[in-house]
């Protein structure tokens, strides 16, 4: 299986582990899409813009506090919640969940499809 496809094949079964997300993107750390699957009509450009951008804040706030390797940053909002993890040194997960949505269940699947794509780098 082509790299491409095996990104493509680790959204699509985050996606389908968790129906109810509003997206998934994967971004590299400059901030460029590189698979996504998005059902809430977002821009993957300007998500993965953000996703890398918070993942960069989230990386210099861990070097600042000698906390060692960042794995994740959380963003909850009133209409729901963006999840940012680390997949590797090149890229960064990002999940998009409805207000109300299982962050432990998001949580346990994302960081599992994080490592294995920061695998395929």
């Amino acid at each position: 299986m082509a790299k491409g496809e095996a990104l493509k094949a680790q959204i699509e079964a985050l996606r389908s582990a968790i129906p109810e997300l509003k997206g998934v993107l994967l971004a590299s750390n400059e901030g460029l899409p590189i698979a996504h699957s998005l059902s809430n009509g977002a821009d993957p450009n300007r998500v993965a813009a953000m996703a890398a951008a918070a993942s960069s804040l989230g990386r210099r706030i861990s070097d600042s506090m000698s906390a060692g390797t960042l794995g994740e940053v959380s963003i909850q909002a009133e209409e729901g919640a963006l999840f940012v993890y680390s997949a590797g040194n090149k890229a960064v997960l990002a999940v998009v969940s409805p207000q109300g949505g299982n962050a432990g269940l998001i949580h346990l699947e994302a960081r599992s499809a994080a490592k294995e794509i920061g695998d395929l780098f």
